[in-house]
């Protein structure tokens, strides 16, 4: 019996200020990361996209990569920019031209796209409006979603319209580590409710141009495990962060409600951005929710000096320890690919038939690595990283989880925000001096688990 669905999805991502460069070229206007990078200190190394992966110059002999290793499909980013320099107003065709080739390119090469609308890079224009913090971003953005459907939902037609929302709001506007650097916990509650109501208007505004489109959110998402079960201020805690990373936009997305919890302790600060209908708007169709997953989060006693994979607790004054344990990546990330799965089958549990198709829309680990004296690049541990957490979609899928595809992070190494390109998470090594692309064991391995449709894991 086939592990994987006959029409499994093998696919891999990217983002476009990741790897596009070309940040002046063609009417491409300013994004908030093209502002953040320029502050000193912001960015690992002083990096920025700028040239990046020089992929808008080089995207033909990118997706010759991705047929090489075989790939079904290939999760990109628009860069609304290129398409709207100020984010509304008149369009660039330049920049409509370029994603025409693009995606015009990979239909012809058998790969499918799935487009997401934002990852990150508001216009900067829009953002000296306010940005997310603004709700008429809000219409804003559906208006730059009908666009794009309108242009593209010939060819494209499995859509994304936000990258992880919690990103945008925590890592944004919260802890204030990414663009635009904002560091103001009601402020981060205020754009978490707005992507959520830009997620359900643009879906709306996308369907009303064309109705044979696939559209979905896309969710980072962990499991909190508490370290002592029995501890009640774990169990607080880990309850907490769930229902801020996690249960926040499900909730919201497929049940029309924020997290009882949330509002009980922090409903001061929600309650003030959330207006009659807010909810109930909330509650569009989703065709399917990308989840992004890379690790589970420890929850355990405080412990002085130990260093924490983020500083979220802090953040909602939550006196714990999340510092991982065992084996990590690059990233100072734990190896849990049991959480994956946990999480596949939690949803699954828990919302039955209302639960829409799930991808794994990001899955993937940094670690160091290079050619060596005969050019190979000998990844080991990311082969390992791949074979545990495909084995744990596998057992997801056996137990009635509804996944229909993998898209692995990322396709080549790129910019990795705010720490630059110090972080490999490729599966083609990128020599961003001469711009070189060598495919990884890792691709290869990957591209025989393609081939056999994952029956040789």
């Amino acid at each position: 019996m086939d592990r994987f669905p006959k029409d499994f999805l093998w696919g891999s991502a990217s983002s476009a200020y990741q790897i596009e460069g070309a940040v002046m070229e063609d009417g491409r206007a300013a994004t908030i990361w093209d502002t953040f990078t320029k502050v000193p200190g912001n960015v690992s190394n002083g990096d920025s996209g700028e040239i990046a992966n020089d992929h808008y110059h080089r995207y033909v002999n990118d997706i010759e990569v991705m047929k090489q290793i075989g790939l079904k499909s290939y999760r990109f980013s628009f860069a609304w920019t290129r398409l709207f320099p100020s984010g509304e107003g008149a369009p660039e065709s330049r920049g409509f031209a370029f994603y025409d080739r693009l995606i015009d390119s990979l239909l012809g090469a058998g790969i499918e796209p799935l487009a997401t609308l934002y990852h990150w890079d508001l216009p900067q224009e829009l953002q000296n409006q306010g940005g997310w913090m603004n709700r008429e971003i809000v219409n804003k953005f559906a208006s730059y979603a009908e666009s794009v459907a309108n242009h593209f939902g010939d060819r494209v037609k499995s859509f994304s319209p936000i990258n992880e929302p919690w990103v945008v709001a925590w890592l944004g506007h919260g802890l204030g580590v990414h663009a635009p650097g904002i560091k103001n916990r009601r402020d981060a509650w205020g754009v978490a409710h707005h992507t959520v109501l830009a997620h359900a208007n643009a879906v709306n505004a996308m369907r009303g141009v064309r109705s044979d489109l696939k559209i979905g959110p896309v969710l980072n998402q962990a499991q909190y495990i508490p370290d002592n079960p029995n501890s009640s201020e774990q169990l607080h805690s880990a309850d907490v962060l769930d229902a801020i990373q996690n249960r926040f936009w499900m909730n919201a997305f497929l049940d029309g409600y924020y997290p009882e919890i949330l509002l009980s302790e922090f409903g001061h600060e929600i309650t003030p951005w959330v207006k009659p209908g807010d909810m109930e708007s909330a509650l569009v169709k989703n065709d399917f929710i990308g989840i992004n997953f890379y690790f589970n989060n420890r929850v355990g006693d405080e412990v002085p000096n130990q260093v924490p994979v983020s500083h979220i607790p802090e953040l909602f004054n939550l006196k714990i320890n999340e510092s991982p344990r065992g084996p990590l990546t690059d990233m100072g990330w734990p190896l849990t690919p049991n959480g994956l799965r946990d999480l596949l089958i939690r949803w699954h549990n828990e919302y039955g038939t209302k639960l829409p198709a799930l991808y794994i829309t990001e899955n993937g680990c940094a670690y160091k690595d290079g050619p060596d004296d005969t050019g190979r690049i000998y990844d080991l541990d990311r082969i390992n990283y791949l074979r545990t957490h495909l084995s744990a979609i596998a057992q997801a899928i056996s137990a009635g989880s509804p996944v229909k595809g993998y898209y692995h992070w990322t396709l080549m190494d790129n910019f990795e925000w705010s720490l630059g390109y110090e972080k490999r998470f490729g599966i083609v090594h990128v020599d961003f001096e001469t711009q070189k692309r060598t495919i990884k064991d890792s691709g290869l391995w990957y591209s025989e688990i393609i081939r056999s449709n994952g029956n040789s894991i």
